[in-house]
């Protein structure tokens, strides 16, 4: 993001994807084998888009209620959406220092009140 080490998008989304698993593990019935690695694929998409709006370069909004569209015509309910943007926030806490962290940080909570602000995305 400008001011420190590359992210590693990957290991971010790990952490993310177990935490959210503790959380969930049902997701692995209702969705199959392949729930790891769809949920690391979205966090990723996720980080790189409130890096982007980090930068300057993108809104995070418009990405995020795209997803939240997408999921909520699958059925994913919402609100697990909302905690896992909830919970990216906590990782990249605990896991980017300094001011980097924060505004990472501080635009998945801002996502996270979105999605959460919104009764439907279709």
């Amino acid at each position: 993001m400008g001011d420190g080490p590359p992210l590693d998008l990957g290991a971010l989304a790990r952490e993310i994807c177990r935490r959210y698993q503790d959380e969930f593990p049902d997701d692995q019935e209702r969705y199959g084998d392949k729930v790891a690695d769809w949920c690391v694929h979205d966090n990723q998409h996720l980080l790189n888009w409130a890096a982007g709006a980090v930068r300057g370069d993108i809104e995070m909004r418009p990405e995020v209620a795209w997803l939240a569209k997408v999921l909520e015509a699958r059925d994913f309910p919402l609100g697990r959406l909302v905690r896992n943007l909830q919970l990216g926030a906590d990782v990249v806490g605990d896991r980017v220092p300094g001011a980097a962290g924060r505004r990472l940080a501080a635009v998945l909570t801002d996502a996270a009140e979105f999605v959460g602000s919104c009764d439907t995305f279709l």
